[in-house]
This record gives structure tokens, sequence and C-alpha cells, in this order.
């Protein structure tokens, strides 16, 4: 024991590096051991539901999966197999996997898919955005849009993760509550954006359009990698170097938010008997006819000229509100009159939550609203944390157009947000 204590001491630098090796290691075996058990418990959840007698007759829920590999620098498609698959196996659902090789392809394969019971979407922002996109693109798509959707975050940004399930930073947990959060069945319905431009098919989004200098400065974040915790400051501060003041100008038109109609039963009412089906068309027959008045109310479109460091047309889904009597979309137009070191602070801001609208900005509740930019703008719109080009574009409102499998919990926190 002396003779140890001694090389210790005498070799006091490789002691250090060495506990720090071991410490880590250790911290490092210790966490693989805990998302084990984190997968096993999940597994054994979901056995239950595979466990559940179903008739003879009834055919086994089909559930299609659309997988990007390419998501979270190449990871997505190990952290699936691993944490997802065997629960969705063990479920008892017949689950088809379908893997994307290229950006787009999500699209087209909608366009091929037949029936299903289940989408799930596997991925990030932009297969979200892809796979939306390509389901309300068919000609189908009021049948197809009424098939529930599941979401499994596995990309590097997951914005809608923070609306259907609870904040987590272990990844393990989080993937395997998205994955059963779809087994228990419980949906809430999501506002879609349609963006429609002059010649080009529409696209559609769940959260939002930017457009504007702070979306442009992020995307350039990674260039500056290896400035490590300096690289969101850096890429705004060189931004500010090569033009300023940073001003987008362009015309808005935007009509005001529409009242909500009451919510379609999920179940279809029971057929009434004979003789009341009968009672009713006599009914009809014997009376006299009213002429029916249909009470036109012009749109009211408002003009706004606008000069604004950056625009963003956002859903309500980040604040989902079950009961709100009111659709629109929110736009917040930001001020240009910044300086440059308010700019590089609110950039870091921004890259931390693209969704905030600083003191100073006007913001307009809208249900519809025209972008008209100016011939020759350049650069970029960012939809969905998708980079599309910028252009003259109609951004519509659809309400309720999508139902998403939630945690639960998260949905009953809802409710009960809404009663207070």
């Amino acid at each position: 024991m002396a003779r140890v204590l001694a090389a210790l001491r005498n070799h006091w630098k490789k002691s250090t590096v060495g506990a720090c090796l071991l410490g880590w290691g250790g911290h490092w075996l210790y966490g693989r051991h805990c998302d084990n058990l984190l997968r096993r418990a999940a597994c054994q959840e979901a056995q239950a539901f595979g466990n559940e007698l179903i008739p003879a007759t009834m055919p086994l829920k089909k559930a299609t999966v659309f997988l990007n590999p390419a998501a979270c620098k190449g990871k997505a498609r190990n952290l699936f197999e691993k944490n997802a698959a065997p629960i969705l196996h063990l479920s008892g659902l017949d689950v088809t996997v379908v893997k994307t090789d290229y950006e787009g392809q999500a699209k087209k394969l909608l366009e091929l898919m037949e029936n299903t019971d289940l989408i799930i979407i596997a991925g990030g922002d932009g297969t979200v955005q892809e796979v939306i996109t390509g389901l309300l693109r068919r000609a189908d798509e009021a049948a197809f849009s009424k098939i529930p959707i599941g979401f499994i975050p596995l990309g590097k940004t997951c914005t809608l993760s923070h609306t259907l399930y609870p904040e987590t930073t272990n990844q393990v947990q989080h993937i395997t509550n998205a994955t059963l959060a779809i087994l228990k069945g419980e949906t809430v319905p999501l506002d879609v954006l349609q963006i429609k431009g002059e010649k080009e098919q529409p696209v559609f989004a769940v959260s939002s359009l930017r457009w504007g200098s702070y979306r442009d400065a992020g995307v350039k974040v990674s260039k500056y990698w290896y400035l490590g915790p300096l690289k969101t400051k850096a890429a705004h501060f060189f931004s500010t170097l090569k033009e300023w003041p940073q001003k987008h100008e362009a015309a808005l038109m935007y009509v005001g938010p529409t009242e909500r109609p009451p919510e379609e039963p999920e179940e279809k009412p029971s057929r009434p008997p004979l003789y009341v089906r009968l009672y009713r068309r006599l009914r009809l027959y014997w009376s006299s006819p009213k002429e029916i008045t249909q009470e036109v109310t012009p749109q009211d479109w408002e003009e706004l000229k606008l000069s604004t460091i950056e625009l963003s047309i956002a859903t309500r889904n980040r604040q989902l509100d079950l009961t709100r009597t009111e659709d629109f979309m929110d736009i917040c137009i930001e001020a240009d009159t910044v300086s440059k070191g308010q700019f590089v602070h609110r950039g870091s801001q921004k890259m931390r939550d693209p969704h905030t609208c600083p003191e100073g900005s006007q913001c307009i509740q809208a249900s519809r609203c025209i972008l008209q930019l100016p011939e020759g703008t350049e650069g970029s719109f960012g939809i969905d944390n998708e980079e599309y080009e910028a252009m003259p574009v109609e951004v519509k409102l659809l309400p309720r157009k999508l139902r998403f499998f939630c945690d639960p919990r998260v949905r009953q926190q809802m409710l009960h947000a809404a009663v207070q």
C-alpha cells in the first residue's frame, strides 16, 4: 500500500489524468445503464399493448413510418432502431418503415402511399415539413388528413416536441416517451400554414415562416464551429460587418382572425329509426319552401408597408389552447432600429427560441395574408427551418387541419390551463 501511495505521489500528473479518465468512464457506463433501464421499462409498457386481445375478424393496425436516416448528423437510424423500433414492434402494430434517401423524397412517397391507419414521422423539422406537404398535396387529402400522425423526435431541431411531449434532457427518455404516446392514442389538433407562391405548388408548415437577418445569420452559425460557444455571437457579429443597417422592405395585406366553428365529433351519430326518417322527409316535403339568404361578408383586407429586420408568421401550436374561440396566426414585424450590440444579443436569443417577439415589435393576428416583395429581392425564407427562395407568397391558416399524437400528461395540462 505504501508503494502504491508513493508511486501516485511521484507520478501525480499521470495519476490525475488516470483519475479523470476513470471518473469519466464510470459516468459514461452509469449513463448507459440508466438508458438501458429506460428502454426496458418502455418495452414492458409496450408489451402490455401487444398482449391485448382483439377479435379474429379485426385486422392489425397498419403504421407507416417515414424515417430520415440523415437526421441528427446521420445518427437518426441508430437512434430509431435502438429506442423506438422495439416499442412499435412489441405493441402489436403492423409496422412498415420507409427510409428516405434524399431531400424531397418523402413528398413523392406520400403521393404513392396506400391506406394506412397511422403515419409516424421519425426525424426533425425538415422531415415533418416534407411529410405533411406530401400528405396535403394529395388529391384525396381530405380523407388522408384525418389519419392521426405520430412524431418521433430524432433531428437536430424538433419544434413540435416542445408542444407534444414533456420536457426532458435525456434523449432516450424523450424518444421513448414520444413512441409510447403514439400507442396511448391521445391526439391534439394542430394548425397548418399553407404557403403558396405565384407558380410553385403550395408548401405546408406546422411551425412558422421566417424572413430576415436573424434567420440568415443563424444558418451560418455552423461555419464558425471552431469558435466553440462563441460561434453564435460570431455569426451575428460578422453579419453586421457585411451590411448595416439590415432592412427588409415589403408590402403586407392581411385579414383578421376568424371565428372557430364547433369541432366535429369523432364518432358519427347513430342512424335514426325508419319512422323518424319518414316523418322528417314528409315534413320537409309539405312545408313551404324557405328562401335561403346567404349573408356575404366581404373580407376586409388591410394593407401595410413595412421595413423590418425580420418578419415571422407563426402558428399558435407552440401555445396550444384547445378551447380558444378564434383561429389566427401570429405575425411579428420586428423594428429595424436596433444597434449592432442588440442584434448580436437578440440573435443568440433567437437561436434558442426562434419565435421570440422582442419589445417594440408590431404584432398582428391574421387568418390569411399576402406578402409582396420588391423586384430583385434576394435571400431565403425559413419554412419550418427548411430553406426556400424568397418570393411573393400567400399564407393561409388551415385551423385544426391535422391531428398529432401527444403525451396524455401534456394534453391534461392543456385542458387544466384552459379551465383556469
